[in-house]
């Protein structure tokens, strides 16, 4: 099961997203989204965990908790829709996101 994780400090690597939730269960794969043109983390990242049971209790656990001063969001990650504008992946729906002009 892949989750969501927002409110990541800037500095955070990869392996400090994976060791932070492997508090909890083991983790299969973590990422740190970052810009392609400057590298920066863009304070968002995804971790999988092996088994779903693992994956609820970091969200129970680990939704709000806090890493290097912030508040952590972590909850289940969705599959875009097919067609966006952004290609594949997963995608937070309590991020926001998207919109354009004349959107109402």
């Amino acid at each position: 099961m892949r989750l969501y994780v927002g409110g990541l400090p800037y500095q955070t690597q990869e392996q400090d997203l994976r060791d932070f939730f492997e508090q909890v269960g083991q983790v299969s794969f973590a990422t740190v989204i970052t810009d392609r043109e400057t590298g920066r983390s863009k304070g968002f990242g995804f971790v999988e965990f092996e088994n779903e049971q693992d994956a609820h209790a970091a969200i129970d656990q680990l939704n709000g908790a806090q890493l290097g001063g912030r508040t952590l969001t972590v909850n289940e990650a969705r599959e875009r829709p097919a067609g966006g504008n952004r290609g594949g992946g997963y995608q937070d729906r309590s991020y926001g996101g998207g919109g354009g002009r004349n959107r109402y």
